[in-house]
């Protein structure tokens, strides 16, 4: 019962936390990781223990599935050359650099290990930094941010695997390590990919069978990237791009016929999903660093100078990290300008500046991945043999986190001042020329279309209904197209219209809310039919506001 209570008293929390974070002008990660700091104090002494692969199991594959569904995937094939330096490229670029520094200042650390600390550290957090900016930073910036997170959890966390695996057998070959990234990726890759393919072929044959309850389909997609990464770690790939690659094309399978009711519930689901694993990750960091912090120093003589001179080494850490990522960002970014200047192709959605090139470099904040990494390092190497220095690779990590969000809650909206954050004018017109084609076809559908009854004979009073019900589809559709006139007078009107409607709308769906709890008050309707009803009101009112 007592990890019952836990769980419900950390659920609460990020809740709490979340209204918290409307009242006080700080990032939610901070928010979420004080309250779990000020529930570790030694007179609350709230002490959750993290088995590491249980962590790693129950956080990563979701988390990593919900980025890959989604993560917009025209943009990250557009962005493609910039996402794949910073997600691949950096990262290698940041293991040796950072992992080298590390073991230099850290003596004790040894060199493999000090890789795998650096390979952790790569991943970061786009979630965070759009916590952080409130939707300011300019669009292209921010899928690149996107594209980078969504890829470098992968590509960080494999590369972390590979050098754990040297530090504990002590055994490492360029070549081999090489061949095996490439086969345990593509392998990962591909059993997300079949897996996730086999799924929705297997919703389409219950669907045409009439089997579309959405709750089963939503089950079944919850247990999908731990069956993807649970089937690729058994066949000795990688879990993590099979969790990724599986919500990458859960993305264009979600398109299924029957499944408005279904998508709906997914989506709400795993919005909640998402909020309660990062904010239970965040948490858990908060209620880990009384501990972190005792262990780290456990086995020194002083407390304070020791703990001292430790944050000056995760300083000196952070700092190479952004040093290193603002020396590729630089180099990279100008470099593939001027590539595609001398082929003639024209510039990158975003033309590189020195704020650009700091927002980019800021904005890779670390969160909850490099946090669910370092915590599912294993406690021992070997029967009696302790991991390495293990206290201090997470109290490093707990401080670069710690340190990116405050660094990046500071800086990021200071370089954003004075940022022109126009709406994305692209989007905007083909939102409109998609409404626009909609509404033709389905006036051309309702004109060309014969509705007659199945087993009726067509008959006089039929088509005058069938002919009311059309004229007032098409009247409907044809006064949103009136929406797209290219007069201004045509559209002030059309939306001062658009306005009254939607007012009315509203005030009739909400009398008709209160009419309903006054029927349920006299016991003049049942809760079944409560549920039913206030549900296609609760519907009809989202679409409207």
């Amino acid at each position: 019962m007592q990890s019952a209570y836990t769980v419900l008293i950390l659920l609460m929390l990020v809740s709490v936390s979340k209204l918290i974070g409307r009242v006080i002008p700080i990032p939610l990660p901070l928010v979420q990781i004080g309250a779990g700091a000020l529930l570790a104090w030694p007179s609350l002494g709230l002490h959750v223990a993290l088995e590491p692969e249980l962590f790693l199991f129950l956080f990563l594959p979701p988390l990593l599935f919900a980025d890959g569904w989604r993560m917009p995937k025209r943009e990250l094939w557009r962005l493609r050359g910039p996402v794949l330096t910073l997600a691949v490229g950096l990262v290698l670029f940041t293991v040796v650099g950072v992992g080298y520094f590390i073991h230099w200042i850290l003596p004790s650390i040894p060199l493999a290990v000090a890789f795998a600390l650096a390979a952790v550290l790569s991943p970061t957090d786009a979630v965070a930094v759009s916590a952080i900016t409130q939707g300011k930073l300019p669009t292209p910036l921010m899928h690149m941010l996107q594209g980078e997170a969504l890829l470098n959890d992968a590509s960080g966390l494999v590369t972390f695997k590979f050098a754990l695996a040297a530090a504990i057998t002590g055994v490492f070959s360029l070549p081999e390590a090489s061949l095996s990234f490439v086969i345990v990726a593509l392998g990962g890759l591909a059993v997300g990919v079949a897996l996730s393919w086999g799924l929705g072929r297997a919703r389409v044959w219950m669907i045409a069978r009439g089997w579309d309850d959405p709750a089963t389909h939503v089950v079944f997609m919850l247990l999908l990237p731990f069956a993807a990464y649970v089937l690729a770690e058994r066949l000795g790939l990688s879990g993590i791009l099979s969790a990724v690659a599986a919500g990458m094309m859960q993305s264009w399978l979600d398109l299924l016929p029957r499944q408005t009711s279904t998508r709906l519930l997914n989506r709400s689901v795993w919005s909640l999903l998402e909020f309660s694993l990062n904010g239970l990750m965040f948490l858990l960091l908060g209620l880990q660093l009384p501990d972190i912090i005792k262990l780290a120093v456990s086995h020194e003589v002083t407390l304070w100078p020791a703990l001292a001179y430790l944050c000056l080494d995760v300083l000196a850490i952070f700092a190479a990290l952004i040093l290193l990522r603002f020396v590729w960002v630089q180099s990279i970014w100008r470099s593939i300008g001027w590539i595609r200047q001398w082929r003639g192709k024209p510039e990158l959605v975003l033309v590189p500046t020195a704020r650009s090139c700091l927002l980019l470099t800021l904005g890779g904040v670390r969160g909850a991945v490099t946090l669910a990494g370092i915590l599912s390092v294993p406690l021992l190497m070997a029967p009696g043999v302790p991991f390495p220095e293990r206290d201090l690779l997470v109290f490093v990590a707990a401080g670069v986190i710690l340190l990116s969000l405050v660094t990046a809650c500071i800086a990021l909206p200071l370089l954003l001042r004075g940022v022109d954050r126009s709406p994305d004018e692209r989007l905007e017109q083909e939102v409109q020329q998609a409404r626009k084609l909609t509404a033709e076809a389905a006036i051309h559908a309702l004109e060309a279309e014969e509705v007659v009854e199945a087993g009726t004979p067509p008959d006089a009073a039929q088509a005058v209904m069938v002919a009311e019900l059309k004229g007032r589809l098409m009247a409907e559709y044809r006064e949103e197209l009136e929406t797209y006139n290219d007069t201004e007078e045509a559209q002030a009107l059309a939306m001062q219209r658009d306005l009254l409607e939607r007012r009315l709308r509203l005030m009739a769906i909400r009398a008709q809310r209160l009419e309903l709890y006054s029927l349920h008050r006299r016991h003049l309707v049942g809760d079944d039919v409560v549920r039913k009803v206030l549900a296609e009101l609760d519907t009809s009112e989202a679409n409207l506001v």
